[in-house]
């Protein structure tokens, strides 16, 4: 991967918030390809319960300072830049108090889903796009990691189409076994089309269930990587269908080698 330059968009990523499936490897794949000689960058929320000051994260004024239209709604974007220790990688994050101040991630102190998480999940998409192009910093793929992360394919494939600096990006998506019960704001696809993308590709988020984000993904993403052991059967017999690269589930001990060949050969080849 020497000289590849690799966006990692994640939900998720450790040190900064629990090990998961998603946290550990939206850092174990980075480090992988900065070891290989890979240029890369990380991108995940700063949430509230995030510790800046034990993390060092700082605002990056000269990236900051735009506001994103969410659902008619200006809302400003603040950037912030921390360093993963010992490892030499910059992790950015998207900040904004509205969305990200609480100290949660997902849900309540009762487990209940937060009702904005669907403009969460927008702003978020924006907000990376929006700063890789402050960086004009072009990368040949984009991995997307964690379902808050899902809508980033989407975004770019529609409402940034047009964008010059993305368009010999390749984007891969990773499926977890991380979901949510229920579904978020029934509102979501209103939000979404009123950013003039068509109803008629996302369909599936007229109902907003944790399958029917990621189906969607899937829909826009050039190639996908099942990352964990067991994934829902409904998204299972969707990426069957797909006619898309599929890289099936990595051992974490082992997932370096199989990356790397993936990478190299269905995604950029």
């Amino acid at each position: 991967m020497k000289d590849k330059r690799i966006l990692y968009v994640s939900s998720e990523v450790v040190p900064y918030l629990p090990e998961t499936e998603i946290s550990s490897m939206s850092f174990e794949a980075p480090r992988m390809v900065n070891k290989q000689g890979g240029q890369i960058r990380i991108f995940m929320p700063r949430y509230g319960n995030i510790n800046e000051r034990r993390h060092q994260l700082h605002e990056v004024i000269r990236l900051s300072g735009i506001n994103l239209v969410i659902n008619d709604l200006d809302m400003p974007l603040i950037i912030k830049v921390a360093s993963i220790p010992k490892e030499r990688i910059q992790v950015y994050f998207i900040d904004n108090e509205e969305y990200f101040k609480r100290k949660a991630t997902l849900t309540d102190e009762n487990g209940k889903l937060f009702d904005d998480n669907d403009e969460r999940a927008i702003f978020f998409a924006k907000g990376v796009i929006e700063t890789v192009k402050k960086l004009n910093w072009a990368p040949d793929i984009i991995h997307v990691h964690g379902w808050l992360a899902s809508l980033l394919p989407l975004y770019l494939k529609e409402y940034y189409k047009d964008e010059p600096l993305f368009s010999g990006s390749k984007i891969v998506t990773s499926l977890y076994n991380q979901s949510f019960e229920d579904s978020l704001n029934k509102e979501m696809i209103n939000k979404i089309t009123f950013d003039n993308i068509g109803e008629s590709s996302i369909k599936a988020l007229k109902t907003p269930t944790y399958n029917n984000i990621m189906k969607v993904a899937v829909d826009f993403s050039d190639a996908l990587i099942v990352g964990s052991e067991n994934i829902p059967e409904e998204l299972q017999d969707y990426l069957k269908n797909c006619e898309k690269p599929v890289l099936e589930y990595q051992h974490p001990d082992e997932f370096a080698e199989a990356y790397t060949a993936f990478y190299n050969t269905q995604v950029l080849s």
